[in-house]
């Protein structure tokens, strides 16, 4: 039996995904505009509509939540990307050393936090949820940053012959430390951005370099 696609139900779901988009945007200017802390109230007024439409497209609060989240999620992935020169494996393609790749990935991270730091605590911190259920609210943001840090060491460490057994421990330890120092950092800032960075890469190529020798 043959289907046929409904051309209305189609617009229908390009309309909603459209109107998602537009809301999450406008809940990103909210947040900017009054901080982490911002109230559904402010959110729904920078959208120029009311409370109810997002409940229409979100169910709640955490549906509106992992909306932003896999937004700023997407985000960071593609900076990530560019700084490690799209994921290659290959140090030559990605256009550095192993240490300066590291870096690159470091300072992408840091650049959301010092860009945009309303946006950051209200991902980090999820003030909009009440309880946050589950654990830790951006489990799946580190988690992503994580997977693409482990699939570059371990394709860097069998490049060079080694095993890359540790290579998710490494990437989720590097991921680990640089959100707990962005934390610190964002509460406290006693340095630059460019500083920090240079510290941590210090800290992390430190370990790594044991068994992902440098080339340079």
């Amino acid at each position: 039996m043959s289907t046929t696609t409904d051309g209305r139900s189609t617009r229908w779901d390009e309309h909603r995904a459209t109107r998602r988009r537009e809301l999450v945007e406008a809940t990103l200017r909210a947040i900017r505009e009054h901080g982490a802390g911002v109230g559904m109230d402010d959110i729904a007024a920078a959208a120029g509509t009311s409370k109810t439409v997002f409940y229409r497209h979100f169910t709640d609060r955490s549906g509106l939540y992992a909306a932003v989240s896999e937004s700023v999620d997407a985000r960071i992935l593609r900076d990530l990307a560019a700084a490690m020169g799209d994921g290659a494996p290959d140090l030559a393609s990605a256009g550095g050393s192993p240490r300066a790749i590291i870096a690159a990935a470091i300072d992408s991270y840091l650049a959301l936090v010092e860009r945009d730091p309303e946006v950051y605590r209200f991902v980090v911190n999820a003030p909009l949820l009440d309880s946050p259920s589950g654990g830790d609210p951006a489990l799946a943001v580190t988690s992503h940053i994580g997977d693409q840090m482990s699939a570059l060491i371990g394709a860097a460490l069998t490049s060079v012959g080694r095993n890359p057994s540790a290579a998710p421990v490494w990437g989720a330890g590097v991921v680990g430390m640089v959100r707990a120092a962005a934390d610190q950092w964002l509460a406290a800032p006693s340095m630059t951005r460019s500083e920090l960075t240079t510290h941590l890469t210090d800290l992390a190529w430190g370990g790594l370099s044991a068994a992902w020798p440098d080339p340079s």
